[in-house]
């Protein structure tokens, strides 16, 4: 294993010439796919949650449709099925995105996480005492300020635990990635594994680094939940 970190460990871990190490590129895919996807899904859960059936069934189509099919599949779709299309190749912006693996990538993870997020983040909206809700209202809020001082960072700060599992399973989705030629740890992994002929190695440094950071991102929101979910702790 020391050999392999000593020969390889420039394309996992640390710059020697590469521009991007594995773990920056999985790091990157996770980061950015959970930061938009969860950006969108705030604005999602409050269509989803909304009594207006035109403005909610379109949020419900969408979090069907990539909550009901596999990632992997959509990457699929994505990184080959959407190249095929005469629009896209004739669209010059399009072909440029769609011709990126990293782009594909980063767009099936984000548009996955987002429906699996939007959820989350509905029911728990759905969850804020009616009690809060009630004394807002009697105090003249709007609408927006409802959801903005109210509602919102109720749910918000109760989705804690649930999303903090999601945010896990994307940094584990990350591993498809290579799937469409990005330079991931799990690609490097492989890459390894073919020029050495040693699997065991290979996909065991790949495995340690993705609980190396599992470790990271659990002691984080453990971080989160003891600040922002303080006052529902038992005593």
């Amino acid at each position: 294993m020391i050999e392999i970190l000593q020969q390889y460990g420039h394309a996992l871990l640390w710059s020697d010439g590469y521009r991007f190490t594995g773990l920056a590129i999985t790091l990157w895919l996770l980061v950015s796919s959970v930061v938009m996807g969860g950006i969108l899904a705030v604005f999602l859960a409050v269509a989803r949650v909304s009594p207006l059936p035109w403005l909610r069934f379109p949020v419900w189509l969408f979090t069907y449709i990539f909550r009901g099919t596999p990632l992997y599949v959509q990457l699929l779709v994505f990184y080959s099925g959407m190249y095929s299309l005469d629009f896209i190749r004739g669209t010059e912006f399009l072909n440029t995105f769609f011709r990126s693996g990293l782009n594909c990538t980063v767009l099936a993870l984000t548009l996955n996480t987002c429906a699996y997020t939007t959820e989350i983040f509905a029911g728990f909206i759905r969850g804020v005492p009616s009690g809060e809700i009630e004394a807002a209202r009697a105090y003249g809020f709007t609408w927006f300020k409802l959801y903005r001082c109210i509602i919102l960072p109720s749910a918000l700060r109760s989705a804690i635990p649930a999303y903090s599992n999601e945010v896990i399973l994307m940094l584990h989705s990350t591993a498809l990635a290579f799937t469409a030629t990005v330079p991931d740890v799990l690609k490097i992994a492989r890459d390894i594994n073919a020029a050495t002929y040693q699997p065991f190695y290979a996909f065991g440094i790949a495995a340690v680094i993705y609980l190396m950071i599992s470790f990271v991102l659990i002691g984080l929101f453990k971080q989160a939940e003891k600040r922002w979910l303080r006052h529902v702790k038992p005593q």
